[in-house]
């Protein structure tokens, strides 16, 4: 029988961030070791994976008829399963290396999916060779990514702005107290600046290039000094290439749909938050994690309109995925699915603020 240390040698844990936009792997003992789009490029005559990650990335938009570029996760739950499923096997090998035996693998999903949709997740991670498959939510790994002490009876309350969801929640002592999860997040955010380029532009762009205007002028908050930015597409009404120049304050107005679904999703929440709570979040405020966390402006937006400080974490974007991490020291005595923190003694997570 091998012990601890030695079985270390041969098999290595592994945390997962599964996320709509991006998948991003953990590795024991090692950190982030990748890194990669959550984007398959699968070949329609023979149904065969070309590409993943980066690769399959690259060819949106550019892909022959024959060659399929899909997103399998959709807001933030599997969409198609056979092509996650090998999406997750692509990367544990990658991740894994020349490993004896197949891993333990930590999963992150967003709050308040379904029981089915919970064992599809498992299912895939065991499929794609786990060992032994668990899950927890993203609001709870956000937070301990984010060094938050989420076992002491203090209430703290998370903002996780993903690809595909966003996920609000208020945890003590381990658990969720409340939380909500809306399907307005950063893909969401590009769409709506897609349809603005048609409504108001007449002008057609692809993701890629919405993308790139939610990160160079995307905002929520009116800049000081208003950014501009080259927007490059087709003309609706000729049919020919079309140069805009958009000026940030155009975002405001086209951000504004989804993030009143982002707003509305963090009132019902404090709503339900229990009174005894509240008094926690007015002093200690509002955490957000997730890369949607770094639109321009949401920050400031939330505090004004909610009365309650509210700040981002350190790289925001790795916080999920470095509390899945995290999450891999109380999988000993766990069973298979969700891991409930609330169980483990305090005694065990004195080092939670470490890096």
């Amino acid at each position: 029988m091998f012990n601890k240390k030695a079985k270390q040698m041969f098999s290595k844990d592994i945390g997962i961030d599964l996320g709509t936009a991006t998948v991003l792997v953990w590795v024991e003992g090692k950190g982030v070791v990748l890194n990669e789009p959550s984007v398959v490029a699968v070949n329609t005559d023979t149904d065969m994976i070309t590409k993943v990650g980066k690769d399959a990335q690259a060819m949106i938009g550019r892909n022959p008829e024959n060659i399929s570029v899909v997103r399998p996760l959709e807001n933030g739950v599997i969409s198609q399963y056979d092509v996650t499923q090998k999406m997750i096997q692509y990367f544990i090998r990658r991740a894994c290396g020349g490993s004896v035996f197949p891993p333990r693998v930590v999963i992150c999903i967003p709050t308040g999916i379904t029981e089915v949709e919970e064992r599809a997740v498992i299912d895939a991670g065991t499929q794609a060779g786990a060992r032994k498959t668990y899950l927890i939510e993203e609001p709870v790994a956000a937070a301990l990514g984010a060094g938050i002490d989420i076992f002491s009876p203090t209430g703290h309350m998370i903002v996780d702005v993903g690809g595909g969801t966003t996920d609000v929640a208020v945890i003590s002592l381990g658990g969720i107290v409340v939380s909500k999860s809306v399907k307005s997040a950063g893909n969401r955010f590009d769409a709506a600046i897609m349809r603005y380029m048609r409504r108001k532009h007449n002008m057609i762009i692809g993701e890629r290039t919405a993308e790139q205007v939610k990160m160079r002028i995307g905002a929520v908050y009116e800049h000081a000094v208003a950014k501009e930015y080259e927007v490059k597409g087709r003309c609706l009404l000729q049919g020919l290439p079309k140069v805009v120049t958009v000026s940030s304050k155009e975002m405001l107005e086209a951000m504004m749909e989804p993030i009143t679904d982002v707003l509305d999703t963090i009132y019902a929440v404090i709503e339900n938050t229990p009174p005894e709570l509240i008094g926690d979040i007015l002093k200690g405020g509002i955490v957000m994690t997730g890369g949607g966390s770094l639109l321009y402006g949401l920050d400031k937006l939330i505090e004004e309109l909610t009365g309650i400080k509210t700040r981002v974490a350190e790289k925001p974007e790795l916080c999920v995925i470095k509390g899945t991490g995290r999450a891999l020291e109380y999988i000993d005595n766990m069973p298979e699915g969700i891991i409930d923190l609330s169980k483990v003694r305090p005694q065990r997570h004195s080092g939670m603020s470490r890096k």
